[in-house]
């Protein structure tokens, strides 16, 4: 990794190593309280794939918008929503982003401009075309970039979205985390064109391909695609390669794959990598490494204590946001 080359300077560096961290740790205590059974549901963890967020969010600006899948809860992190109110959505609190309503699969932020994930496979692509759409209009030089994995590019709204947004030049990033799995079917079984960055050529978009275990690589990639949309020049496809330590959820039993296949991606670990490579080249100390883990430490421990004294929503308050029974009650005379 060459730091000078890719412009990336030592506190963007560290700002990577420590969010990429946070993700990691929050979702190693979101396993504890999944299995104590405080957490319901379905849970999909990001293990592996965090340099992709972070790297994503680095680029972007405050003012452009992000769609993410059900594997979002690094999204969530990296994109600035507080840890506390997302614990307290896994735990289903009221004091939690969605008032608990959403949990795991469907975190949200207005404020963020963080249109959530989305339980449907590839179910944010139409999502970010209308956004885009509507910011090209109305925020000049916003960006949407949305998220999904290799297994999207199956759907028929990921090559509608693609096309719309080719054809009316709409300033969307797309970003697929290729982490080799569609849930449990292998690339090569599910598609007769593995190789996905080929996928924009169809519809002439600007495209890369990077390795997304390298978070140097990777940020640089997501600031360069950011750049190409942000300056009108269009949409862009950014298809990075990445793997998923854990199982698809926590009901999947990996059956599809051995062990020593997971343990050699391992070796790969960008939050290692990282580490490693600060480490030999001198920019950080083991005193800021500790540091970072401490702070990290007591931000899960807050964020936990903060959910736990949360509140579940009263019964009476069950049918509030229900559009149907709004929609009912405004027809009533």
């Amino acid at each position: 990794m060459s730091l000078e080359k890719l412009r990336l300077d030592r506190a963007h560096l560290h700002h990577a190593y420590r969010e990429m961290l946070r993700i990691r740790r929050f979702e190693a205590k979101c396993v504890e309280l999944y299995q104590a059974q405080k957490i319901r549901g379905f849970l999909h963890l990001y293990d592996g794939e965090e340099a992709v967020a972070v790297g994503v969010m680095a680029a972007l600006e405050p003012r452009d918008a992000v769609l993410a899948t059900y594997r979002e809860h690094g999204h969530a992190l990296a994109r600035g929503l507080p840890m506390a109110p997302l614990m307290a959505e896994m735990l289903g609190k009221v004091e939690g982003c969605c008032r608990g309503r959403g949990g795991s699969m469907h975190l949200f932020s207005r404020e963020q401009r963080f249109y959530g994930g989305n339980a449907i496979v590839g179910g944010g692509l139409p999502l970010a075309v209308g956004i885009a759409l509507a910011d090209k209009q109305l925020r000049p030089g916003a960006v949407t970039a949305c998220f999904f994995g290799e297994g999207a590019v199956t759907e028929g709204a990921f090559h509608e979205s693609m096309n719309l947004a080719a054809i009316w030049q709409l300033p969307v990033l797309f970003v697929c985390e290729n982490n080799l799995y569609a849930m449990g079917v292998p690339l090569a079984d599910s598609e007769s064109q593995p190789d996905v960055v080929r996928k924009a050529d169809a519809y002439r978009m600007a495209s890369a391909q990077v390795d997304a275990m390298d978070p140097v690589q990777m940020a640089a990639a997501a600031r360069r695609a950011v750049e190409h949309v942000r300056a009108g020049l269009g949409p862009y496809f950014l298809e990075c390669r990445t793997y998923r330590f854990r199982a698809h959820s926590m009901f999947d039993t990996q059956a599809y794959r051995s062990r020593e296949e997971i343990e050699g991606w391992k070796q790969h670990d960008p939050i290692n990598r990282l580490r490693s490579w600060m480490t030999v080249n001198h920019q950080i100390s083991e005193a800021e490494l500790v540091a970072i883990d401490v702070a990290i430490e007591a931000e899960i421990d807050a964020a936990v204590a903060f959910a736990e004294a949360g509140m579940l929503e009263r019964v009476e308050e069950l049918e509030r946001f229900v559009i149907m029974d709004a929609v009912v009650q405004e027809a009533q005379p």
